[in-house]
């Protein structure tokens, strides 16, 4: 088991980067969130901004990855620099292609207008369908990453906007 130093997975430097990462808001099940991804040429982030509708059993917006296969091996961390709004996002991800499923996933806070990095540890995230958590599929195969992403739900209704700098990994 080869364990990863500090190794980019974005760095948001080119339009490209941006292009693999996808929209999934509550409309999925009726919902009225809405959300968009843009890519910031001048300061290289990605921002994932929108609003947040509780109307129609809705409540969350989402991004994440198309599938990929990372094949980034062992690590232990999940490293983020963000400027948030002050509101609680989820980090996700899958070791699945699918479009639904079972997401490791883990809260983080942000402060409003500021710059912040965030240290993720993969062993901390919970394995969660549909907002419940499954314990029965153990820890996320970080070997086997499939799948990134942002969520923010939780009744958090309103105007949201994330933006990325990184999104690194580390051991």
């Amino acid at each position: 088991m080869q364990l990863i130093t500090n190794q980019s997975l974005f760095e948001f430097q080119n339009e490209k980067e941006v292009n693999v990462w996808r929209i999934v808001n509550d409309g999925v099940m009726g919902g009225l969130s809405e959300s968009q991804i843009m890519w910031d040429k001048e300061n290289g982030t990605m921002t994932f901004s929108g609003n947040v509708s509780l109307e129609n059993y809705g409540g969350f917006a989402s991004v994440r990855t198309a599938p990929i296969d990372f094949n980034k091996g062992t690590f232990k961390k999940i490293l983020l620099r963000v400027k948030g709004d002050g509101k609680t996002y989820k980090c996700r991800m899958r070791n699945s292609s699918r479009f639904d499923g079972i997401a490791y996933s883990l809260d983080f806070e942000t402060k409003k207008d500021e710059w912040t990095e965030i240290e993720l540890a993969t062993d901390d995230f919970e394995p969660t369908f549909r907002g419940r958590i499954y314990s029965r599929y153990g820890k996320i195969d970080t070997n086997d990453l499939q799948q990134f992403g942002f969520l923010i739900a939780g009744k958090q209704e309103g105007e949201f906007k994330l933006e990325v700098d990184w999104i690194r990994i580390g051991d």
